[in-house]
């Protein structure tokens, strides 16, 4: 029963659930925000390193090894905490948005690159031997081919940024894992802490079922 009573209050998970609502609405506009800007900032990234000249390419592998390489949280510190050193400060959500952002442009950047490349070369041939522009060709023949090749680690990632939105709580964004800490502190007990992480598995494992679903999918 003292279990129970610690970590499975009923009466507190009760009170504390409106709480915990306030943090979900602000993780999933925080996973939503991220997910599309860091998707379109991914897609003009590929699209530089296997097509931009020379100079750019290079700037996009550095920006793509660099980001895949550093902790979300080291990003995000960096930006709550060191960019108003010189003048630039930005919300705590803003600054999470940038921070998930940046890091899954460069994820999405080499999936999306290793989707393309797994185009047959007759694909582009095709294209252009039917009049089509480059740009044109690249809409309307590879990248639909490609983005059956991509959809489920795409997918993957997605989930990994709403996972990753917990670290918001660093720089006291109210997000879900944030409410359910203040509300732990309020009720001098864990029972909203039990509460944020079955509503992180209501929401996050469904997503996880169409990932192996996009996977299976795929490998017919």
């Amino acid at each position: 029963m003292e279990l129970i009573d610690t970590f499975f209050n009923w009466d507190i998970l009760v009170r504390s659930f409106p709480i915990l609502l306030r943090g979900l609405w602000n993780t999933l506009l925080l996973g939503c925000a991220s997910i599309f800007f860091g998707s379109i900032a991914g897609l003009l990234l590929c699209f530089a390193r296997l097509y931009g000249v020379r100079p750019l390419r290079l700037v996009a592998i550095f920006y793509i090894d660099i980001f895949r390489a550093l902790p979300i949280l080291v990003i995000l510190i960096l930006i709550y905490y060191a960019l108003p050193f010189v003048g630039l400060r930005f919300s705590s959500f803003t600054s999470a948005t940038l921070a998930l952002s940046m890091v899954l442009a460069a994820f999405t950047a080499e999936i999306c690159r290793a989707g393309i490349e797994s185009i047959p070369k007759g694909q582009f041939e095709t294209a252009a031997a039917l009049g089509l522009p480059f740009w044109l060709g690249m809409r309307k023949v590879i990248l639909p081919q490609a983005l059956r090749a991509i959809t489920a680690p795409l997918t993957s990632n997605c989930v990994a940024v709403y996972k990753d939105t917990a670290l918001a709580s660093v720089v006291a964004m109210p997000d879900l894992l944030k409410q359910a800490t203040d509300a732990q502190a309020l009720m001098a007990n864990p029972t909203p802490l039990i509460g944020a992480a079955i509503i992180y598995l209501a929401f996050l494992w469904p997503l996880v079922r169409v990932v192996s679903y996009l996977e299976e999918r795929s490998r017919r």
